[in-house]
């Protein structure tokens, strides 16, 4: 999971303050859930690939709705299967106004553009053999557009699946694919290029807010 300082620093300014209890879905290798618990907040985190008795656990036994205080989704809602019944599941854990914080990929926003200049930087660190294939082989950007778009939810998918129990903030969209497996250095050079127009911003930020009854 792509989490760099800047996310952190996300994550944290639109969380209720520590020592809240937080629920992060799809915490990956735990980087941000120990930010969390460091800067105070008690933390559950799960994700379906995390080894057992680690900071994330598989999967989480909640004993009580209504028991967290905020929930933290960073990249992780666009593949959620099934996506409407899941977030049903998570709104029932979360107490009334309760924030959920959520950065995403915009696959929409994604297109050849995009790809051609995160295969360009790949290229340039020497990781053109670690390029995405297929059964066909390399991928070319119109396939990786495509094939993002026929496998991940869109920003307007994900928001109809929130709305009936969330309260959901104006979509922000900005940069991300300097955290796609490219060094957090590269933010600088993706900002300018989204500033002048030259390169679609993929990523997006949103708040929900969980609704009363």
């Amino acid at each position: 999971m792509p989490i760099t300082t800047e996310v952190v620093a996300y994550v944290r300014g639109s969380l209720p303050p520590a020592p809240a209890r937080v629920l992060e879905i799809g915490a990956g290798d735990g980087r941000l859930a120990r930010a969390l618990i460091d800067a105070g907040y008690e933390v559950t985190a799960i994700d379906p690939a995390a080894e057992p008795g680690g900071v994330v656990e598989p999967i989480a036994l909640i004993e009580a709705d209504g028991s967290f205080d905020a929930a933290v989704a960073i990249v992780s809602l666009h593949h959620i299967e099934p996506l409407n019944e899941s977030i049903s599941n998570l709104a029932g854990l979360l107490r009334a106004g309760a924030p959920l914080v959520i950065d995403e990929l915009d696959c929409h926003r994604f297109d050849e553009r995009a790809a051609r200049w995160w295969l360009g930087q790949r290229q340039a660190l020497g990781r053109d053999h670690e390029q995405p294939h297929d059964d066909h082989g390399p991928l070319t950007p119109s396939k990786m557009v495509s094939d993002l778009r026929h496998h991940v939810h869109s920003i307007a998918t994900i928001r109809e699946a929130l709305a009936p129990t969330f309260e959901v903030g104006r979509p922000v969209p900005g940069p991300y694919m300097h955290r796609w497996h490219l060094p957090e250095s590269l933010r600088d050079a993706e900002l300018e290029l989204i500033a002048t127009g030259n390169l679609s911003p993929v990523g997006c930020r949103m708040l929900a807010i969980r609704r009363s009854g």
